[in-house]
């Protein structure tokens, strides 16, 4: 039996994101692996985005594009060469190693799936000096323990914003009870412009949640700037930063922090890391029209 496109890349939706590499079935029925991490260099840090999980979504316009028409959204996604009644997701959390501390931005789905590309990269979850969580979603907060509340990374500091920290602490949220709770004792936090370490600065990209943080890194001169979930696809966030997105918590800041990151980026060629772009998650911005234009990393930082 031959899959269709669509039961393809769905069927890739269950396979484990466990201790197994990251895969997903093709449309001949095959099981591609997906690749665990990438190193980039950026002065004197050693960048590594992970591959923590990957997974197929079915109707992408209920998340990304939720202002406009269904025709618009079709004729751009063929533009693009994208099907619009599906989309690749990509979870990705960066390690930063400065030479003398392991920092991690997020923690992925769960502890297996970090676990196992932090593996591969050459890290265990020991290694780990300073946990930084950007905002509480599920995606980036569930690897900090695991379903019986042992936590992943035993040796490390946490830093996360106030803001953020603050909100869900009142928010009654299952999964903030259970993985971030139990070690708010362990945390401490920062705002707008404070330093996790030197060399990596916080920077409010409030909207998507109520305290979400990007992070400049900074070495040797050259920077690099994380911005998370500030813009979540390469087409549909990025190339049209006003296009609404299910999952910005205030869509009217989501929509003008996209663009303030993106102009910044674009103007001072900086670039960018997105927790959901297409893995390895690196790449440049340009101006276009009234967008950007998203062009992914080959060999600029190796």
């Amino acid at each position: 039996m031959k899959l269709t496109r669509r039961q393809a890349l769905m069927s890739g939706a269950t396979l484990p994101m466990a201790a197994s590499l990251p895969s997903f079935v093709q449309a001949d029925g095959h099981v591609a692996a997906l690749p665990t991490h990438r190193d980039f260099t950026l002065g004197d840090f050693k960048v590594t985005t992970l591959l923590a999980g990957s997974r197929a979504v079915e109707e992408p316009q209920g998340i990304f594009g939720m202002n406009v028409d269904a025709q618009t959204f079709s004729d751009v996604s063929a533009a693009n060469f994208i099907p619009d009644d599906v989309a690749q997701f990509f979870f990705t959390p960066t390690v930063v190693n400065t030479g003398s501390e392991v920092i991690l931005f997020d923690t992925g789905l769960n502890p297996a799936g970090t676990g196992a590309a932090l593996n591969a990269a050459g890290y265990t979850t020991d290694d780990v000096t300073h946990v930084v969580i950007t905002h509480m979603h599920g995606d980036h907060i569930g690897g900090l323990a695991d379903d019986s509340g042992a936590e992943t990374f035993t040796n490390a500091a946490y830093v996360t914003g106030q803001v953020e920290f603050d909100h869900w602490a009142g928010a009654e949220n299952e999964n903030f009870e259970a993985k971030v709770r139990p070690l708010a004792e362990k945390f401490s936090f920062i705002g707008d412009g404070d330093a996790v370490r030197p060399g990596i600065t916080a920077v409010a990209a409030f909207g998507h949640t109520p305290g979400h943080m990007g992070y400049m890194l900074e070495s040797g001169g050259k920077q690099l700037f994380l911005m998370i979930d500030a813009a979540n696809h390469y087409v549909w966030s990025v190339a049209y930063p006003d296009w609404e997105v299910r999952f910005d918590m205030d869509k009217a800041a989501a929509a003008a922090t996209r663009r303030s990151i993106l102009d910044m980026a674009a103007a001072d060629k900086v670039p960018l890391i997105g927790y959901h772009m297409p893995f390895p998650g690196l790449g440049f911005v340009e101006t276009r029209e009234d967008g950007f234009r998203y062009i992914p990393h080959s060999y600029q930082l190796i």
